[in-house]
């Protein structure tokens, strides 16, 4: 297993509250998880998977719940056939939603290891940084709870 982490973080303007919401709905899943549908009942132990088309390939993405700390840590596996690799445990990421309160809202955090060079984490947390700048998108424009 590579111990290069790819990391991800963006402040949100809304509570901790709002933001665990917005990670675990399944339509703000679909708008931040660049249109992928989830599957999974967000339970320690539970499969996740991620169904969707990426560049008019369709692909299951999936894994393992391993953490639910509401509204403060997510944490699961993750596999997507996308990458190429092989379907075994060494091809697995794990990701950690991190949420921690701020004055002005949620410092959200998403943390990815796993990965084989600095190059390839550096890769991963664009595209994090993309989805957890969704997250942020989100959150910021639902109404107050």
């Amino acid at each position: 297993m590579s111990n290069h982490l790819a990391v991800a973080g963006a402040e949100v303007g809304a509570p901790p509250d709002r933001v665990w919401r917005v990670l675990v709905d399944p339509v703000s899943v679909r708008e931040y998880m660049f249109g992928a549908e989830v599957v999974t009942d967000w339970l320690p132990g539970s499969a996740i998977l991620f169904r969707g088309v990426w560049q008019g390939t369709p692909y299951e993405d999936k894994g393992v719940i391993l953490d639910v700390d509401q509204p403060v840590l997510l944490r699961y596996t993750h596999y997507s056939p996308l990458s190429g690799a092989p379907d075994v445990l060494a091809s697995y990421h794990t990701l950690t939603f991190a949420l921690e309160p701020i004055p002005l809202g949620t410092r959200l955090t998403l943390t990815q290891d796993n990965n084989e060079t600095a190059e390839a984490a550096e890769h991963s947390a664009g595209m994090w940084l993309r989805l957890v700048d969704a997250v942020r998108t989100i959150a910021e424009r639902e109404p107050p709870p």
